[in-house]
């Protein structure tokens, strides 16, 4: 067999259209007879095309509003079949079936189709190609002769391999492209399957589908992954519809690396927590763990209050914010020995980003559009970790905190102030690594310990941090204390108030504790384990 393969006859049948009647006439100057159907055929005609419609391949009309006009012998055959091989090529004549060795197919839009709010099901169903696929799938598999176009960014690199080999394509190159046939076929079938489970299936298979399908693009090659010695890269959900890390437009700094994005993730998820309507939120995130937090009513001094929460941690970390970028927070942002990694916002005024710019060569400014409100994220976007084997899926941990179903166990029954700032504690408790416990005063995070094996020592870190800051604090456990010495120790470093889901056997002892102490501590009832 020899590698390099002429091509005489293709066939071209495509939903975008872009840049299509260049590639066809490349194909034409090397003698190539066009095939094509509808649209297709139309589009190349009125460039001045000579083409040979589908029907006159096939010795069929299209039919069916369109659903069938490729599902012939003629069209497979002619892609299927194995020039060196006898009994193939004796087919072929028996039949008058010739051979197609080029296929330029990209497919009916479906995945921008369900993307609008407006789409019917049955507008849906009906941008679900069939013939395509088929084609697509057919030359994939004989690539040994077949060559098959699926992406018009391909065009170039086709038009350059025939230029170069008087109108033949290279094994190479057939092989890359049926790879990447296949792996669109895959994506384009995921899409539909991911699509029909979401309104076809039961409740429970909806949310936790058997078997589960991925499908991501990739965004990014990555410098390495955690480590220099691991690859790595990044890719995107095409169904997401919340702003993320991953899409968002950089407007500045150097190439994002694993960490940064990680990082920068995890921040965007904890100002998603506050409605930029009602407050003013910012983050500031140091090796997957909050050490910074604050809502206010303005950006500013949320910044100056999160920053504050920590900032020998907060040196070299990850800023997100709730709201536009502005330029006094900008200035707070730049002044003194501040240095960050990576500045993540829904925009930037433009007084902001040249503050940052001029201040920062490197650093790395995200932009993610408009936040929705806490109410308004996705459910349907599922958190999944990776174990060696496998993968572990949940839902995401969105649950609104109820202050009216937290029971009031000990102390002082909490005033509404109080009440905030234990909410404040429980939103930044849930986005620290477990065991996790901290303290938040004056709608800040000042303090917190997380990812110990035990949760003593996690109030040990907590308070540490905190140093006098914990006098009037609020506290937020992501799970119960097994034992009391834990709010003991808070309890001593000057705490108010306490939050925890409770649940624990010795309950009584963390609420006698809290008695003895004249020290409010409501049970909320829900765990916020983050591993």
């Amino acid at each position: 067999m020899s590698d390099l393969v002429r091509i005489r006859r293709a066939l071209l049948s495509v939903s975008d259209k872009t840049d299509l009647v260049p590639f066809a006439r490349m194909l034409a100057t090397h003698g190539v007879t066009l095939i094509s159907t509808g649209g297709t055929a139309k589009a190349l005609r009125e460039a001045g095309l000579d083409v040979t419609s589908v029907e006159q391949v096939t010795n069929f009309p299209e039919m069916m509003d369109g659903r069938v006009k490729t599902l012939h012998p003629n069209v497979h055959g002619g892609l299927l079949a194995l020039r060196d091989n006898d009994a193939h090529i004796a087919s072929m004549r028996e039949h008058h079936i010739q051979p197609i060795d080029l296929v330029c197919v990209n497919l009916y839009p479906f995945e921008q189709t369900i993307a609008k709010p407006e789409t019917t099901e049955p507008h849906a169903i009906e941008n679900i190609d069939i013939g395509g696929p088929s084609m697509i799938r057919s030359a994939a598999k004989n690539h040994a002769f077949v060559a098959v176009v699926t992406d018009p960014q391909q065009y170039d690199r086709v038009s350059q391999e025939m230029s170069s080999h008087d109108g033949c394509t290279t094994l190479t190159t057939r092989k890359a492209l049926a790879l990447a046939a296949f792996t669109r076929t895959a994506s384009y079938d995921t899409a539909i399957a991911t699509w029909m489970n979401q309104r076809f299936a039961s409740t429970g298979d909806a949310a936790m589908p058997d078997p589960l399908l991925l499908r991501f693009n990739r965004v990014a090659q990555l410098r390495y992954g955690e480590n220099p010695h691991q690859a790595g890269a990044s890719y995107a959900d095409p169904r997401s519809k919340e702003p993320n890390v991953v899409t968002a437009k950089q407007l500045h700094g150097k190439e994002l690396s694993f960490n940064n994005l990680y990082d920068a993730g995890g921040a965007l998820e904890l100002v998603k927590e506050i409605d930029a309507e009602t407050l003013a939120a910012a983050a500031v995130i140091k090796h997957a763990n909050p050490c910074g937090f604050a809502v206010a009513s303005s950006l500013k001094k949320a910044f100056d209050k999160a920053y504050a929460g920590d900032p020998l941690a907060a040196f070299g970390g990850i800023l997100a914010v709730n709201r536009i970028m502005d330029e006094p927070t900008a200035q707070a942002v730049v002044e003194g020995q501040k240095f960050l990694e990576v500045i993540v916002a829904p925009a930037y005024d433009d007084a902001a980003l040249t503050l940052l710019r001029d201040r920062w060569k490197n650093v790395r400014l995200l932009e993610t559009g408009p936040l929705p409100p806490p109410s308004r994220r996705d459910p349907g976007e599922v958190d999944i970790k990776s174990v060696v084997g496998g993968l572990l899926v949940q839902e995401r941990d969105l649950a609104p905190f109820d202050t009216d179903a937290w029971q009031h166990a000990a102390g002082p029954c909490p005033d509404p102030e109080t009440l905030q700032q234990l909410v404040l504690a429980m939103t930044a408790v849930k986005h620290l690594k477990s065991n996790a416990v901290c303290l938040v005063n004056d709608s800040a995070l000042v303090g917190a310990g997380a990812g110990q094996m035990d949760r003593v020592a996690s109030c040990n870190i907590a308070v540490s941090k905190a140093g006098d800051r914990a006098q009037g604090a609020a506290v937020g456990s992501d799970a119960f204390f097994p034992f009391r010495d834990g709010p003991d120790v808070l309890i001593k470093a000057g705490v108010k108030a306490i939050a925890h889901p409770g649940g624990s056997k010795r309950d009584e002892d963390t609420i006698a504790a809290c008695n003895e102490a004249g020290v409010t501590l409501v049970l909320t009832g829900r765990r916020h384990f983050r591993h």
